[in-house]
């Protein structure tokens, strides 16, 4: 076994050790996993898409989904302006209303982390930042590795990182794996703590679901604290169908391990309505344990304004339209 996968997090627990002992071995285990049934998966996701949210409990949801946001900036016209006011709107989404809770996290480029930290400083909303050559994932080890020291030394609490899709469809499975457990490795900080690892498999590039199991299994085997669906940089990003297999795959890991993962869809989910359904969702297939911002993620935008409108609507009895809310 390489020194890189001996020492992955993720492969002590549950027999999981001798996975990636190899390319054969790895190879052995994420094609050995079950198949997809397709039909099935998409026809659990369109029923639990038609579940109904009682309107007790959809004020009790919609303040859990905004404490769930990771909201986010990744433009090439960014400026440390425009982060401060996104902080501020993470900080307090609702101007007029003190009791609307706080996002998670604000994500931001390496080179804004900094200001993002110092907006939040004691606030306890994270700060997340992509690295490893987001959204391509296409750059040396590393250019990788130093994109990511770079955010970590600026104070990022969470790294969100992108697997290379090119190796990963071309088979090179244990390349991929390694690179997880170096940029897991590259989060750790001087003091012993480590900031939290997504990785994003840019589901909508993967082409089946039976890849988006196996890169699943694959980035918990080397360390994911969380696994993500997307960049939100592509055609297709986040659908319930991918959402709900990496949901059940982080069931059965945690059953296999003992290992909890977080999941994070990201990417065209912009309204309460989707939000509510994706919160069925993880309740119907992983239940409470995995309904709090520690294990579940909204990577968004705009669904914070949309939530927003609704939550006064609940509360007043009246919809305000897009300008009752700041733009991003």
């Amino acid at each position: 076994m390489s020194t890189l996968a001996a020492n992955a997090p993720g492969a002590a627990g549950g027999g999981l050790s001798d996975v990636a002992a190899s390319e054969a071995t790895l190879r052995r285990f994420l094609h050995g996993l079950p198949g997809v049934d397709q039909v099935g998966l998409e026809s659990r996701a369109a029923t639990l898409g038609t579940r109904s949210i009682k309107t007790t409990a959809k004020a009790f949801a919609i303040d859990l989904a905004i404490s769930m946001i990771d909201l986010t900036t990744l433009e090439g016209a960014d400026t440390a302006g425009k982060v401060r006011s996104l902080c501020a709107k993470g900080l307090s989404p609702d101007p007029s209303d003190r009791s609307a809770p706080q996002v998670a996290a604000i994500c931001v480029y390496p080179d804004m982390v900094a200001t993002a930290k110092e907006a939040l400083r004691g606030s306890g909303v994270q700060v997340a930042s992509v690295a490893t050559a987001f959204p391509s994932g296409r750059a040396g080890l590393p250019v990788k590795l130093a994109d990511t020291a770079e955010a970590v030394a600026a104070g990022a609490d969470e790294i969100d990182m992108v697997i290379d899709r090119g190796a990963f469809l071309s088979g090179r499975y244990l390349e991929v794996f390694e690179t997880i457990v170096a940029v897991k490795a590259a989060c750790a900080r001087p003091d012993g703590t480590s900031a939290h690892l997504k990785v994003i498999f840019e589901t909508g590039e993967l082409q089946t679901y039976d890849n988006v199991r196996r890169a699943s299994w694959l980035a918990m085997i080397a360390g994911a604290d969380f696994i993500k669906t997307s960049t939100g940089k592509v055609a297709v990003n986040a659908t319930p169908p991918v959402t709900l297999l990496m949901l059940e795959a982080v069931r059965d890991f945690r059953a296999a391990t003992g290992v909890q993962i977080g999941v994070k869809p990201a990417g065209g989910i912009r309204t309460t309505k989707d939000a509510m359904k994706y919160l069925v969702m993880v309740n119907e297939t992983l239940g409470d344990d995995w309904l709090s911002p520690h294990w579940f993620r909204f990577g968004a935008s705009s669904l914070l304004n949309d939530l927003l409108m609704q939550r006064q609507k609940l509360s007043t009895g009246r919809y305000s339209g897009p300008d009752y809310v700041t733009v991003d």
